[in-house]
């Protein structure tokens, strides 16, 4: 059984990202269906894949992770508009592929991804 996970990283602070609301997109000819929506725990980590089951199956997919929001509560003085504010990454899945793990490391001027194990 396949499954989608993710977790975030804050390098401007050196910890988990903690409490960051996250949503994860199918992307249709018809635009974007929302399909699961969670906030990351003390670990930076959510504490369910946002992908699993009948649910997984190939598709692009985009996961947009509110950053600036996180980085405000923190008390972090940001422009406005802020540089980073919500985080869209989009990327494919093959459903052959049992386990996506989909990091994310921010700060508020940067961010990078990679395909995790």
């Amino acid at each position: 059984m396949g499954r989608l996970t993710t977790h975030v990283l804050d390098a401007a602070h050196g910890s988990p990202g903690r409490d960051i609301a996250i949503e994860l997109y199918r992307v249709e000819a018809g635009g974007l269906e929302l399909v699961a929506r969670a906030r990351t725990n003390d670990d930076g980590r959510c504490d369910a894949p946002l992908l699993q089951g009948d649910d997984y199956r190939s598709g692009v997919y985009q996961l947009h992770f509110h950053a600036g929001d996180y980085y405000r509560a923190r008390g972090v003085v940001m422009a406005e508009p802020a540089f980073l504010d919500v985080v869209v990454l989009r990327f494919g899945i093959d459903q052959s592929q049992e386990h996506y793990h989909v990091p994310l490391l921010i700060s508020p001027y940067s961010y990078s991804t990679y395909r995790g194990s």
